[in-house]
């Protein structure tokens, strides 16, 4: 546990933004090994209370012994975000004063061979953040058509090349599985024309998005999260959420947007017949990136980024 290394993205502009105040109750719902939990927590002080939800066992773990030094204060909770409006009401906690979602895989996640993350190290294609869960990346190429990996692919990757990539997949499981990390980001590479190749990323970095976000559900519990979580916030209560790639920020800044807004009726109507509300107001119009010093210190903190909104009054 103790090898277990995360070092928080855009800390300081969490901080500011979710504003954590004293004897609040806060949510982790992404705790990894604790770096956004330990500065909240030394906001609300001891009569305060955050509650940290993860999926990965090793998180949770490491991240239990971090904060321990809060004693009751920290209370971990195994489960996964997209949950948490179920796991809060078994903490009986039924409302919170701030949220802060880290979409982003941990670096001890991506750093362990085992895991099955990353193509720079050797290891099983598992890539599940749940080590409990029954499906891994080799299951889905083992098991999924090639039209079904190359919309995975194509859809959750954004890869040009998905149609050649799952071809290729298909081609090579006819004779062997494909079990290994390497094994996969050598057939991606040999699968795009190498004058395609670009300098700043590896040719299999979409395919293995791809692949990691199909195997844990990440955009559908990203969606459940922050939909519960808002309808979760006390009034003033900010919810702040940290994404990596297109796909999330999209999916965080549409969700926003639409809880942001207020009548829906036609232009032409007379008067509001639609009676909806604005449930939140949006703190961050543009996603807040890290500073130049910190992508330097951080390369995990250059593609992040930060969208934060407040919860609403009824009478609003």
């Amino acid at each position: 546990m103790s090898t277990f290394s995360h070092l928080p993205v855009l800390a300081a502009e969490v901080l500011e933004l979710l504003a954590p105040k004293p004897g609040g109750i806060y949510l982790d719902g992404t705790v990894g090994g604790g770096g956004h939990s330990e500065l909240i927590l030394e906001k609300i002080g001891p009569h305060g209370l955050l509650v940290g939800i993860d999926q990965d066992p090793a998180a949770l773990a490491a991240a239990t012994v971090r904060l321990a030094r809060f004693g009751s204060s920290f209370r971990p909770v195994a489960g996964r975000f997209g949950d948490l409006e179920l796991l809060l009401k078994q903490q009986s906690v039924e409302t919170v004063d701030g949220i802060i979602l880290d979409l982003g895989v941990s670096s001890h996640q991506l750093d362990s061979a085992a895991r099955g993350f990353s193509f720079r190290l050797d290891g099983p294609l598992d890539m599940r953040m749940d080590s409990n869960a029954d499906t891994t990346a080799a299951d889905l190429l083992q098991r999924l058509s090639a039209g079904e990996l190359e919309r995975i692919i194509r859809d959750l990757g954004e890869e040009r090349w998905a149609k050649r990539i799952a071809v290729r997949i298909e081609q090579v499981r006819q004779e062997t599985p494909l079990t290994t990390t390497l094994q996969l980001a050598d057939l991606v590479s040999q699968a795009i024309p190498r004058r395609f190749h670009e300098d700043r990323i590896h040719p299999a970095t979409r395919t293995f998005q791809a692949l990691r976000i199909a195997v844990n559900g990440e955009l559908e519990q990203a969606e459940n999260g922050i939909r519960a979580g808002l309808s979760l916030l006390r009034t003033g209560g900010r919810m702040a959420v940290i994404s990596f790639h297109s796909l999330e920020d999209r999916l965080v800044k549409q969700l926003f947007r639409a809880a942001a807004t207020g009548c829906i009726c036609p232009p032409r109507m007379p008067y509001c017949v639609c009676n909806q509300k604005p449930q939140v107001r949006l703190i961050t119009g543009k996603p807040v990136v890290a500073s130049e010093a910190e992508r330097e210190w951080n390369p995990r903190a250059r593609s992040a980024k930060l969208r934060v909104a407040e919860k609403l009054g009824m009478n609003i």
